[in-house]
């Protein structure tokens, strides 16, 4: 088990971190999209869920173009800082949060779309402004289709492969994420190895997903 615990400690702090960066962007925009009709509003939502249908290669390789050494991103970050992100921790992270946004996004939007406009007109009536509403009702009504949402991405961001490879490389002790080992374990020939891997990820993501299942249902269908 030595060799299980700082991969899925590492997936376990990628996915954590990576859910808690578009928690609040994700919110806002799916918010957006449920409460306004504007120009282009299609275009935005097609863009927003992209990466859930792209193949991780292809978002890793975006990824790369964006933030590597010669990307518009990647440059003048390493020119500021003196250091590239790829082929480090937040990589792993970027690439975790990029390709778990969507399900966020889609969780959160179903959820404001959901909610009955009247509760919405009364607030407004008792003269709050449409921030006070946002906050003390829309909010608190989609708040378990939102957490549902986050625990989604964050399952989504545990099991991340492609990206990760493409952006953070598979570098032991630092980039190796339990995705990561399960592959390299099966590349080296070393099977049980790769079965106990993959049998703790199987079970942590079994996990999320039984608590998502229950923070998504209405109180009365539990």
């Amino acid at each position: 088990m030595s060799g299980v615990v700082f991969p899925l400690w590492l997936s376990l702090r990628v996915a954590t971190l990576a859910t808690l960066a578009i928690l609040p962007v994700g919110v806002f925009l799916a918010h957006v999209q449920a409460r306004y009709r504007y120009p282009g509003r299609g275009v935005v939502g097609t863009l927003l869920v992209l990466p859930l249908v792209l193949p991780p290669t292809v978002v890793g390789y975006y990824l790369v173009a964006l933030l590597g050494p010669d990307g518009p991103i990647g440059a003048p970050l390493q020119g500021l800082t003196g250091a590239s992100i790829m082929f480090t921790f937040w990589a792993c992270v970027v690439a975790a949060a990029v390709v778990a946004f969507p399900l966020l996004v889609r969780a959160a939007q179903g959820a404001f779309e959901t909610i009955d406009p009247s509760y919405e007109e009364i607030a407004y009536t008792l003269g709050s402004s449409r921030l006070d509403a946002l906050v003390r009702v829309r909010l608190p009504l989609a708040a378990r289709g939102i957490l549902a949402g986050a625990i989604l991405a964050f399952s989504r961001a545990l099991g991340e492969f492609g990206a990760t490879m493409m952006l953070a490389g598979n570098i032991p002790g630092r980039t190796n994420t339990m995705p990561l080992e399960v592959f390299s374990a099966y590349v080296a020939g070393d099977g049980s190895r790769a079965r106990m891997l993959v049998l703790v990820l199987t079970v942590v993501s079994a996990i999320v997903l039984v608590a998502s299942d229950r923070l998504g249902r209405r109180p009365h269908d539990a």
